[in-house]
Order: C-alpha cells, then structure tokens, then sequence
C-alpha cells in the first residue's frame, strides 16, 4: 500500500533549503537498511507505486541493459587498496584513467545526464529549464525502457532539495540519507516537469519491486544513500555495502543477465588538488569473457557513459561532451563492435587534461561567471550516429560561439536564475504546485512561469544586465 506524503512528512523532515556543510566522513558501524537486496524496508521511506512498466527490448550491439551505480568522493588510491573493490575487480575490466569533470559532486551528476555541467560549482539547489536536454531524450526516441533509482528518497519523482528520516545506524532519531544533488535526472526540467518521466525516478522500494518482477529498464541509474555511497562514510563502509547489496545481485539474472553492463564509479576524488582520476569498473553478464580481470588504459571521463550508451543503441547525441572528440572516448569493447574511432589518449598522456578545476567556468550555472544557456552543436557527430537533439522551443541562434562575456551575479547580489525551485512535485503520483520559495535565495535574479499542463512551462527572463538577458525564453 502506498504511503501518503503527509505520513512521510510526519516521520521526516523535508528540508526546502539549503542544507549546512557536508557532513565528514564519519565512524558509523554498516547497518544493512533491508533484509536483502530484493526487500523491501521503511528505512528506504515511501513503499513502492508498483512496479515499472516498460516496453520491449530493444536490442543494442553489445548490451541489451546498461546499469551506473556511483559512489563518492574517493581517490582512485583509496578505492584501489580496499579488498573488496579488489575481489570485484576480477569480474569486469578496470578503467585505470576514467576521470570525473570537475568539483564538487553536483556538477558531474549533472554532466552524466546532460553531457555538460553548465559551469555550476557548488552543490546547491539547481533545477536546468525544459528545453536543455538530457540522455533520458535519447533513449526516448528509440524507445529504450529507462528509470533512476535513489535510495532513501521519500516517494517517486520527489524533488525536494534533501530528505531527513529516521536513523535506522543509530537507532533513534533523524538523519539526512537523500540529496537531490545526487540525483541527475531531477535536476532537468525536463525529466521532472513532465509527470511520466518524473514517476520513473524511484526509490529501492521500488527497486525491489522491479528485481522481483524481472521489471528493471534497459538503462538505470543508481545511487546508494548518503552512508552507503561514502559521503559520510569512508571506502570500509562501501565495502559492507557492497557485500551486502551489490555482490548477491549479481548473481541474479534477473537483474545482471548475459546481456548486462554495470559501472561503477565514483562522481570525484576526494583530494582536489590532483586530477580528477577515479577509480571505475564495468562488468556484469554482457562483458566479454577475455575481459575480466584485465584493465583499460583508454582515456576516459563521464561523457564516455554517454558516448558508449549512444554507440550501443544508433542514437543521436547531445551534440555537447558526449561529441567532445576530446573527451567522448567510447569504451573500447563497445567502440570495438561499433566501428567508433577513439582519439588515442591513454594512460598517463600530457594530452588528458586538468578535469579538477572548479569555480571559473562559466556558465548558465555560475552567477560568479554567469552566461545564458547556449544551443548545443547542431552539427555535431555522436558515437551513435544520429541528429543532434534539440529541446522544443530551443534558441539555435545562441551558440557557444556567439556568447556573451560572464556576468558576475554574486557581486550584485543575485544568484543565477536557475537556483530557484520551480515549486511543483509528486507527493501522491501526480504533479502539484507548492509556494516554495527559492532555496537560495535569489528570487531576485530571475522568474519562472509554470503553466500546469504537463511538460509545459513558460520562463520569462526577468533581469537584464549590461544589456544580457539571463534567462533564455521557451516558446511553447
């Protein structure tokens, strides 16, 4: 039976704005949250809506299911000398030169999902307007079955900035388990506007009933909660975690059959003052027997999740990182069965470039170097093959090329328009409005209109500075 957002209001806390300083790895004892990977469990909030509806298979070259799990803030050094990750490491091929986009988390969950992480440098509150595409785009128009799942999100397609419960380590009290900063595809008006798509990103409940039913899409996206990811934990933790969950899965068909792919990764290093190399791993069912237990040196970054999942399955492209020549590399046993040429870079090449700077990259989601959404690359060629991908009502005039010198927000005292929370969400399965304000603040800096038909929405710029309109117009 499904939980009522009200009956999980009254057992958590829904904090609307912005959360403190990130918590610091912690001492705590593993506790598993569920009896088994396939149960169900109230320490992973709502009960689930049932399960997920997909349609067929759609065949792809190499992989029929493509599954990311990403964990946190860990040197490749770190992840490398756990046993654990050790002992997974003999089951697929290890990434030894994949490497995240930036700092901090927030930006790469972002470039995962759209190819580009907008210049954003912080973890805040962020929600990307619906003409800005994403991958969930792609697989639509092949009709590839996707979903999202988070563990310890209250209800499906929530879009709240974080979510407090119950302390199921400690045993009493609340806990911060869910961010919405770890949950790519919310962050896309796109995806969470529209009432369909918003209700495929789910929680482990949901999980369960999916595992159960042979129901998991062909595309997924996975994310632990706060403690078991390793935010507030450390590598040790993720380790029970894993041989709690992760290795009995496995070992179920019905999840990772001969036709899986599964990655794991991490959104970043915990040091910032190296590049941002991390430690990844692809394995499951569909990898290539001669593969496992051997390592890749190929050159790699998140823009290759999406360039390889393009070249699996003939689609189109972003026509942004993951058309990147310089940072779209497909992995090789898939660019291998497509026919897909990858630029060379290996190893420890002075041709790899600094993937650790943060704060200075401007970009829609920079007030300190604010410049308007551009288009993406209409002429780009994706690994797939396909068109470019262009949002309804997309501004093709406004090109990288053609953008407008950085504005600095901050020192005006605005924030970028895109830090305002649009105010709608799914607290019983269908969309509602809320007053929430802005979480941070910047209500000055920008105005959404929202139509309440799904899908649709009006943004009108309300700020124009040196002449820059900040917030492009959707014509609808």
């Amino acid at each position: 039976m499904k939980m009522t957002a009200r009956a999980l209001l009254a057992a958590g806390t829904l904090l609307a704005h912005a959360a403190g300083p990130a918590r610091a790895a912690t001492a705590q004892v593993f506790s598993p949250p569920a009896s088994s990977y396939d149960a169900e469990s109230a320490n992973y909030t709502g009960a689930s809506n049932g399960t997920l509806q997909n349609g067929p298979v759609v065949p792809g070259k190499v992989f029929d299911r493509f599954v990311q799990i990403w964990f946190e803030n860990t040197d490749f050094e770190t992840a490398a000398s756990s046993p654990t990750f050790q002992n997974l490491s003999q089951q697929g091929v290890l990434f030894t030169s994949y490497y995240a986009m930036t700092h901090p988390s927030e930006p790469n969950y972002i470039a995962v999902a759209g190819g580009d992480f907008f210049g954003n440098a912080v973890d805040d509150f962020r929600a990307i307007p619906m003409n800005i595409s994403s991958i969930v785009d792609l697989l639509e128009q092949k009709n590839i079955s996707w979903a999202s799942y988070q563990e310890s999100m209250p209800y499906d397609g929530f879009t709240g900035y974080n979510y407090t419960s119950f302390d199921y380590i400690a045993g009493s009290g609340d806990y911060t388990y869910y961010v919405r900063k770890h949950n790519p595809l919310i962050i896309f008006d796109s995806v969470s506007n529209v009432t369909d798509r918003a209700l495929r990103i789910r929680n482990f409940n949901d999980f369960a009933r999916d595992v159960n039913a042979s129901a998991i899409p062909q595309w997924s996206f996975i994310t632990p909660n706060l403690v078991n990811d390793g935010h507030d934990t450390d590598i040790d933790f993720v380790s029970q975690w894993i041989q709690f969950w992760l290795n009995p899965i496995l070992a179920d068909t019905r999840f990772n059959d001969n036709r899986t792919i599964i990655l794991l990764t991490f959104d970043e290093t915990e040091t910032y003052s190296i590049n941002n190399r991390i430690w990844t791993l692809a394995l499951g069912g569909g990898l290539p027997a001669q593969l496992k237990n051997t390592t890749d040196d190929t050159f790699y970054t998140h823009y290759s999740c999406l360039s390889t999942v393009e070249a699996n399955w003939g689609l189109g492209s972003l026509g942004r990182g993951d058309t990147n020549a310089s940072l779209n590399n497909v992995f090789e046993f898939v660019a291998n069965v497509t026919g897909w040429k990858n630029n060379g870079v290996s190893g420890s090449s002075p041709d790899i470039p600094l993937l650790n700077i943060t704060g200075t990259i401007p970009g829609p989601l920079n007030p300190e170097y604010y410049v308007p959404f551009s288009a993406p690359n209409t002429s780009a060629v994706g690994a797939g093959g396909g068109p470019v991908f262009q949002g309804p009502g997309l501004n093709t005039a406004l090109t990288a090329a053609s953008q407008p010198a950085p504005v600095n927000l901050t020192a005006k005292g605005l924030d970028t328009p895109w830090a305002q929370n649009p105010g709608y969400d799914y607290p019983d399965g269908t969309q509602v409005y809320t007053s929430t304000p802005s979480p941070t603040g910047s209500a000055s800096a920008g105005t959404r209109s929202w139509t309440r038909g799904e899908g649709r929405v009006a943004m009108v710029p309300a700020l124009a500075l040196l002449g820059l309109v900040v917030g492009p117009l959707l014509v609808l």
